[in-house]
């Protein structure tokens, strides 16, 4: 009989007035009691609803009728047999909107605490078992995958479970991509990412770091090496501004530069010579999870007032309101219905302070969301000494400009068939270097699919 309680299983957290002022992890994550417990409230459903919001398709009732009976590493093994990166998954996934959005429990209450479930799971994994050996016999066939964030690495884990030769090309010097650079510290730890990707390296994942495909090789480079195809998982990662006056001043940066200065570069740990500005009062512009993220890293490093710019109301955020939620629990203080108009700057062309305007939501656009209109005549002035823009991303050119015959849209996004193969033959992409940024656990999905898609060609030939 299942546990009817209403309300998930409290997650324990950090006190908002400490956390704001270090980079631990936030939630503290459940205890196997409290797994126990929640696991509990799972009606098992029959037609499985949960499931079909995943995008790796994780067999969920599966895994928490395991957890519910105590036995967490069978739970992790069913986990792994879909999901490369279940720690990952469990902390920054978007389940609310996903398998936890299809949650029959959620109809008259709260869904069952699915994320909180994983994150368990593959933290008590890492803490207590042992990756079993896997017996792979290798096929004699080489894949390339370009990148190693979500999509890449979730690509690659499933192309050597299949018995290729993966080699994976990372730009950067350590492997992750958006989950190193682009997810703070108190979000995801970098230690949990590093976990994941060594899980992969025993598989025989190969993964060369500082490989700037489009610089040190071409993907024809690549192809001459004997690779029998590629998969780009190259994401998003060319930050976009407004175009207004004084956004080229000192103190202006785009999340994706905060963020990597702070996440990749250690920026906020003390003996790192990393450069990063410490600043009094900061305005961050966009209302997205990057924008959360932004916002609360500013507050750790020091600053004294945090302000969350976003041109339309708190219920048009994309944000996840965990994060929101979070943030404003932080000290973040929150400018709805503002828009920048200019970045104002002293004469040595240093920010001394952002100007605005109010905005009233119109006629619904393209995206379906009410669009912002101006409120003439309603400009203001917030006092800051650093602005950063977090209004998206798109695809980085390098690669495109470097790969004869690859297809692109007019935002940079490559473009593929309905097997995820590029306009260049052999050659497959997938995750926020086609769609433009999205989530993490989309990204993976994609990645899946283009592994079955490579599989399927290979094995044919």
């Amino acid at each position: 009989m299942a546990d009817m309680t209403p309300i998930k299983t409290k997650m324990p957290e950090q006190e908002p007035t400490v956390r704001n002022k270090n980079f631990y992890e936030v939630s503290l994550g459940y205890t196997a009691e409290m797994a126990v417990k929640e696991a509990n409230r799972c009606l098992n459903c029959k037609h499985r609803p949960c499931v079909s919001g995943c995008p790796v398709n994780v067999q969920i009732p599966d895994f928490i009728a395991l957890v519910a009976k105590g036995d967490f590493e069978g739970a992790y093994e069913v986990i792994k047999a879909t999901n490369s990166l279940p720690a990952v998954c469990g902390r920054v996934c978007p389940q609310e909107l996903q398998c936890e959005g299809k949650c029959v429990r959620g109809i008259k209450g709260e869904s069952v605490g699915i994320g909180r479930l994983e994150r368990f799971v593959a933290d008590y994994h890492r803490e207590h078992g042992k990756d079993k050996s896997v017996n792979i016999k290798p096929n004699g066939k080489k894949v390339a995958v370009i990148g190693a964030g979500p999509a890449g690495l979730t690509c690659a884990g499933d192309l050597a479970r299949l018995g290729y030769s993966v080699t994976v090309f990372e730009a950067f010097h350590t492997a992750g991509g958006v989950l190193v650079y682009g997810i703070p510290e108190f979000r995801l730890p970098k230690s949990v990412v590093a976990a994941e990707v060594e899980t992969l390296k025993t598989l025989g994942v190969n993964i060369m770091t500082d490989m700037v495909i489009g610089k040190v090789l071409t993907i024809d480079e690549i192809k001459e090496m004997g690779f029998e195809a590629i998969f780009i998982g190259s994401g998003a990662g060319l930050p976009m501004f407004m175009g207004i006056e004084g956004e080229d001043a000192l103190g202006v940066y785009s999340a994706n530069e905060f963020l990597t200065r702070i996440n990749l570069m250690k920026a906020y740990v003390d003996g790192y010579d990393t450069p990063i500005k410490k600043v009094k009062s900061v305005a961050v512009v966009g209302g997205g999870n990057v924008a959360m993220d932004a916002a609360r890293c500013a507050k750790r490093l020091g600053a004294e007032n945090v302000y969350v710019v976003y041109r339309r109301g708190e219920e048009e955020m994309p944000a996840r309101r965990e994060e929101v939620h979070h943030a404003k629990e932080e000290e973040i203080e929150f400018k709805f219905l503002c828009n920048p108009t200019r970045v104002l700057t002293d004469e040595n062309y240093r920010v001394t302070g952002i100007e605005c305007i109010k905005m009233q939501l119109g006629e619904p656009d393209a995206s379906g969301r009410r669009r912002p209109e101006k409120i003439e005549g309603s400009e203001f002035v917030i006092d800051v000494d650093a602005v950063i823009m977090s209004l998206g991303t798109s695809p980085n050119p390098l690669i495109r400009n470097t790969a004869k015959g690859l297809d692109v849209t007019p935002r940079g996004c490559i473009i593929v068939d309905e097997d995820m193969m590029t306009t260049i033959d052999g050659v497959y992409a997938g995750g926020d270097a086609v769609s433009g940024a999205a989530t993490v656990i989309s990204a993976m999905g994609a990645g899946k699919r283009a592994a079955a898609a490579i599989d399927k060609r290979l094995q044919k030939e």
